[in-house]
Order: structure tokens, then C-alpha cells, then sequence
């Protein structure tokens, strides 16, 4: 058995006691737009600021910065010249060379240095070598070279260069 169910209203709200129920509902105001609130003034000064560190940034980086390659030191002024006694070194096949160095010290060099790090180190360069590598002007010049960037370490910036006052090979 079906049961039916009915629902009774009363009368609606917003109409008049005693009118027609029936009549249409009064519309709803439309909601007004939101207007724009102006930005404050400390929202003002914190977008300044940002501004500005960004440009000061931007300007250091550009401008004070350079290419991003390393500074190069200035070239070191050339001072006295310091003789170191010459030496005869061993070479193969009973051969020997008869070695004398000159160092050309820096402007900053306090004191003569000690001259026993240049022959320590000219022996270890020089020794066993054969007379013909000794002999070709080339491998001379790369010897050389070996010399004066291993002096220039070992005296920490107080030698700048090597000079080869006495070379002779036998």
C-alpha cells in the first residue's frame, strides 16, 4: 500500500499577511563590485627598495666586476743581479756540462738569497741528460724556461729570472 505524503506550506516569507502567496519574489540586489583599495604607502617603499638593490646589483656586477677573469698581478720590477759560482754536472754516456747561473732578483727581494736552491735545483734539471739534448738550442730554451719557473717558486717571488753566464758541454 503506497503511502502518500503531503507537504503544507504556510504562507511565504516577504509576502503580506493575507495577499496572494502566489506573487513573485521581490529579486535579490546584485552585489556591488569590489573596488580597488590604493597601495599603501609601505608596500610603496618596500617595491622602491627592492628596486634599487636590484639596479645597485646589476650595476656591480656589470661595472666593477670586469669579464670574470682573475686580476693579473703587475709584472715584478727587476732588481740586482746575483752570480752563482759555476758547477759541473754529470750527463750520460760520461759527459758533463760546466753550468754557471746568474739570478735576477726582484725589487722586493729583502737579502741575497741563498744561492744553494739554484744549483740544487739546476743539478735535478740538467743531470743525465744527453749531450745532444743539452746541445740543441730548442731543448736549451725549454730547459731554461723549466729553471727560472722553478726558481721563481722556490725563491717565492724574489727571483724573476734566470741568466746562463757559463754553458759548456763535453
Amino acid at each position: 500500500m503506497p503511502i502518500e505524503q503531503r507537504v503544507i506550506s504556510g504562507p511565504k516569507i516577504g509576502a503580506k499577511i493575507g495577499g496572494n502567496a502566489s506573487a513573485a519574489p521581490a529579486p535579490a540586489p546584485e552585489p556591488e563590485p569590489k573596488k580597488r583599495r590604493a597601495p599603501s604607502k609601505k608596500l610603496l617603499i618596500i617595491g622602491a627598495v627592492v628596486v634599487v638593490l636590484a639596479a645597485a646589483a646589476a650595476a656591480w656586477f656589470l661595472f666593477f666586476q670586469g669579464d670574470g677573469a682573475p686580476a693579473e698581478e703587475p709584472a715584478p720590477e727587476a732588481g740586482e743581479v746575483v752570480q752563482v759560482e759555476p758547477i759541473s754536472l754529470n750527463l750520460a754516456d760520461g759527459h758533463y756540462l760546466r753550468l754557471g747561473l746568474a739570478l735576477q732578483l726582484t725589487t722586493d727581494a729583502h737579502e741575497s738569497p741563498d744561492p744553494a736552491r739554484a744549483l740544487d735545483l739546476a743539478i735535478e734539471l740538467f743531470s743525465g741528460r744527453t749531450v745532444a739534448e743539452i746541445s740543441d738550442p730548442t731543448s736549451r730554451a725549454a730547459l731554461k724556461e723549466q729553471l727560472a719557473h722553478a726558481l721563481v717558486e722556490a725563491y717565492e717571488g724574489e727571483v724573476m729570472d734566470v741568466y746562463l753566464t757559463n754553458y759548456v758541454t763535453q
